[in-house]
């Protein structure tokens, strides 16, 4: 399963890279392919990626919510390679049948899981503070949301899902449960990440993928160096913003300069629950339980 193909053009910069990861890893065709929602750094890579690699599954969560030229564009182009393979339009609750795995499907279309995940359900104190904030008419809102089970180990991914839809998932009550795992919502930025919902999820270890000048912000950081029982934040890109009092320590972050030159974060993971961060630009590398 790949969750979204970045950005198109940039001479297939991003395409390259993911066939780059695959071919390490031995994998030779992508059988689902996820996209969260229909904006150019999550979907625009879709057409220099089907030329590379066979795509067998596509999942989304339906029609556009965006009209305007630009994004009616973006999506049509995707949605012509996406009838070229098999159409899997999903919505909250259900499961993407990965053999080996679980997937489960958080928030789709707008909407979320109308009850809590089983050992969930607890009652989250902090919703008494939630402030909502402008309606999100965009396509974040509609995001694809997925928690991702293997044995023990648990990975919280909702895309680009904003503020206020968020809340739907952990307030009044905790919908989702603790996780091991959490990718920063929305590249880090501050219109996601609520108090409400990253302290309710009390993740060990917090993977931001952020750009130089792209999320990262401040706010966000604050909010996950502040949660109880989080070990280490990961960052894929020094937040200029933040300067070096909102950033990890350097070990921790995949590309310090702003020109950026592509290194990654690896994950492994073990069905005991185990697992282990690795940054590719200066093999460091660290374990959690």
């Amino acid at each position: 399963m790949l969750i979204d193909t970045g950005w198109g053009g940039f001479n297939k910069r991003d395409a390259d890279r993911i066939v780059a990861t695959a071919k390490s890893a031995g994998v030779k065709k992508i059988d689902y392919l996820l996209i969260t929602h229909y904006h150019a750094d999550h979907v625009g890579g879709v057409p220099q990626l089907a030329e590379k690699m066979p795509i067998v599954n596509f999942v989304d969560h339906g029609p556009s919510v965006e009209s305007s030229k630009q994004a009616q564009v973006l999506f049509n182009a995707y949605s012509a390679f996406r009838d070229k393979g098999n159409h899997i339009e999903v919505k909250p609750g259900d499961t993407i049948p990965i053999k080996g795995i679980e997937v489960k499907v958080l928030s789709a279309a707008g909407k979320v899981i109308d009850r809590p995940l089983p050992g969930a359900g607890q009652p989250n104190p902090e919703c008494a503070g939630f402030q909502e904030k402008a309606v999100d008419p965009t396509e974040n809102a509609q995001s694809v949301g997925v928690l991702i089970t293997y044995g023990k180990f648990r990975m919280l991914d909702l895309g680009d899902l904003t503020w206020n839809k968020e809340k739907d998932l952990v307030c009044p009550v905790n919908k989702i449960g603790t996780v091991d795992l959490f990718v920063v919502s929305h590249h880090g930025i501050n219109q996601s990440n609520s108090p409400q919902l990253v302290h309710a999820i009390h993740p060990k270890v917090a993977l931001m993928n952020n750009g130089a000048r792209k999320g990262g912000s401040p706010e966000t950081w604050d909010t996950l160096h502040g949660t109880p029982g989080l070990e280490d934040i990961w960052q894929l890109h020094f937040a200029v913003a933040g300067g070096k009092d909102h950033n990890t320590a350097d070990p921790f972050i995949a590309n310090l300069d702003e020109i950026c030159e592509g290194k990654g974060i690896r994950v492994e993971v073990m069905k005991d629950g185990e697992f282990r961060l690795v940054n590719s630009r200066n093999k460091y590398e660290k374990g959690y339980r």
